[in-house]
């Protein structure tokens, strides 16, 4: 019954502030320069933010540590984690950045993303004793993926601002946007401070396998899509440092690199456990 309420309490939150947010962003930047109630009402929503994400941590750790004190990193937690790890990064990073237009996407996608686990419950709940070494390599991979899924966001919403900007329709919360390059180049961060932490997960993951998982390293299709997802990013930075890739291009790779590192994850952990009932 606490975890029902729970994750009712954290999907209404998000799902509230998201409803909220998506109201203000949807007024013209002239209503926003007279009103500073809605400036007050984007603050309001920032700070509010942490309330919701707390809910979610709660939710987390009463659902993810089971009695035997082992974690359940079953897919559809793993979902959860990576939507609350999400919204952290992007509400520390939304601090320093004019992208308020992708906080209410953010939060809508939280609010479906802690519910996974009531819409996909394991049939057999994969658990990993706890240990130092295994949840830093957990807390890193997390804080990758969570990356990623901001710069797919970003990645999409670059595409989106150029299609207008073609048709000459950047009004409204379009107009608040920074311009193309310094949304480029906003991208280009993302993608290499993720690039440098799923660097250091599938190092750690290989170098030591044994240490984490208990068991010696092997070649799995997890494995060889996530290097292939690396590899993609390692191509993109490569394309971006020798040839000054931007636009169209960058937004393409990202996508792709991102389509390939959700099938090596969450892809996975879903045909295994809910397709084949395998852990």
């Amino acid at each position: 019954m606490i975890d029902l309420v729970l994750y009712l309490i954290t999907a209404v939150l998000y799902g509230l502030l998201g409803s909220r947010d998506l109201i203000l962003q949807r007024r013209t930047p002239a209503s926003l320069s007279q009103d500073e109630g809605s400036y007050a009402g984007e603050r309001d929503i920032h700070r509010l933010i942490p309330l919701a994400w707390i809910t979610h941590v709660l939710l987390l750790q009463h659902t993810l540590i089971r009695p035997d004190r082992h974690l359940d990193l079953s897919v559809g937690h793993a979902i959860s984690l990576i939507g609350a790890m999400t919204v952290a990064v992007y509400w520390v990073g939304g601090r320093r950045t004019s992208l308020g237009i992708l906080r209410p996407t953010v939060l809508f996608l939280t609010s479906l993303s802690s519910l996974v686990p009531l819409l996909l419950p394991s049939q057999k709940p994969v658990s990993f004793s706890q240990g130092l070494a295994f949840e830093l390599h957990i807390a890193v991979s997390l804080l990758a993926y969570s990356l990623f899924v901001i710069a797919a966001l970003h990645a999409t919403l670059m595409a989106m601002q150029e299609r207008r900007l073609h048709a000459g329709d950047l009004g409204g919360r379009w107009g608040r946007l920074p311009p193309l390059l310094a949304m480029d180049a906003i991208l280009f961060r993302l993608v290499l401070t993720g690039f440098v932490l799923l660097t250091l997960t599938l190092l750690s993951g290989v170098l030591f396998s044994e240490e984490l998982f208990g068991r010696p390293f092997k070649f799995t299709h997890k494995n060889l899509l996530g290097v292939f997802s690396w590899g993609i990013f390692a191509f993109l930075l490569i394309g971006r440092w020798g040839y000054g890739w931007r636009g169209k291009r960058a937004v393409r790779w990202t996508l792709a690199g991102f389509a390939i590192l959700v099938l090596a994850y969450v892809g996975q952990k879903v045909v295994l456990e809910i397709v084949l009932h395998r852990a």
